[in-house]
C-alpha cells in the first residue's frame, strides 16, 4: 500500500510542476535509484540492483540526456550531454561488474549538477533553459 501512496505522490509533483521542478525531481530520483541499487548490490539482490540502476540509467538517459536543447544551448549543452553519456556508461559498467567505485564516480559527476539546480531560482530558470537546459515535452 505505502508504494501505491509514493506513486500518488510522485505523479501529484509531476502534473504540476513546472520545467526547473522536473529537473529537480529527475535529479532526486537518480540519487535515490542509486542509493536502491548500491543497497540491493551489497545485499546481493541482483534483481533489485538491475531494476534500481536502469532506472538510474533511463533518468539520465531518457529523462536528463534528452531534455537538453543542443542547438539553443551550445557548448554547455552539449558538455551536459556528454557528460550524461559518460555517467550512462559508468552506470551500465557499474551494474555488469558490481562496481560501487563506479557508482562513487557517477554520484560525484551528477552533484555539482544537482547543486546548481538547487541554486537556482526557480523563477530564474528561464535562464538556465536558455542556456542548453531546457526541458523539452
Amino acid at each position: 500500500m505505502s508504494a501505491m501512496y509514493k506513486q500518488v505522490g510522485v505523479e501529484t509533483s509531476i502534473s504540476g510542476a513546472s520545467p526547473h521542478k522536473l529537473i529537480k525531481l529527475l535529479l532526486a530520483g537518480y540519487f535515490d535509484a542509486v542509493a536502491e541499487g548500491r543497497g540491493a548490490m551489497k545485499a546481493g539482490d541482483m534483481a533489485a540492483k538491475g531494476n534500481a540502476l536502469g532506472r538510474a540509467l533511463r533518468i539520465v538517459d531518457e529523462g536528463l540526456k534528452a531534455s537538453l536543447d543542443l542547438r539553443a544551448g551550445g557548448e554547455l549543452a552539449q558538455n551536459l550531454s556528454d557528460l550524461y553519456g559518460y555517467v550512462c556508461l559508468r552506470l551500465t559498467h557499474a551494474n555488469l561488474r558490481n562496481d560501487e567505485a563506479a557508482l562513487d564516480e557517477c554520484n560525484a559527476l551528477m552533484q555539482p549538477i544537482r547543486e546548481a539546480w538547487e541554486g537556482i531560482n526557480a523563477g530564474e530558470s528561464h535562464t538556465a533553459y536558455a542556456s542548453g537546459m531546457e526541458l523539452r515535452a
